[in-house]
């Protein structure tokens, strides 16, 4: 698993959000400012995440995005699998984004592949917002 900058800003906006009050709009100006993010790519990545339902939003001079469900429902692995897809460190053990690869033919390599695979998925689905605000 190697993520990208995309899934690293969308990860820094959540968190950042996650800090905010609940009842509260972040405008984009704010999250991108605070979290040193270019601001026309942090307007892709929040309209992405509200398209996924993991922000809300609201047009206007008094608008923003807040979070659409609470930090502590929102996990590490969903964000990163939503912008970079599979955790796994080859495509041929993964559980979701699974696509034969070469390494398949040797048996105790998968297994390694597969036990790392199994340790950062359980890391990242166990972690949530809540958690690293």
């Amino acid at each position: 698993m190697k993520l990208t900058v995309r899934s690293e800003y969308a990860l820094l906006a959540l968190i950042y959000l996650a800090r905010c009050d609940s009842r509260e709009l972040v405008s984009t100006g704010n999250i991108a400012k605070a979290q040193d993010i270019p601001p026309k790519f942090l307007e892709q990545i929040l309209l992405a995440l509200k398209r996924a339902r993991y922000l809300k939003s609201s047009k206007g001079q008094h608008g923003g995005f807040s979070l659409a469900r609470p930090a502590r429902e929102i996990t590490i692995a969903e964000i990163i699998r939503l912008f970079d897809g599979a955790l796994a460190p080859t495509e041929s053990v993964s559980r979701y984004f699974y696509h034969p690869t070469p390494i398949e033919k040797e048996k105790k390599m998968t297994r390694l592949f597969k036990d790392i695979r199994d340790f950062v998925a359980r890391k990242l689905e166990h972690t949530t917002l809540e958690d690293i605000r």
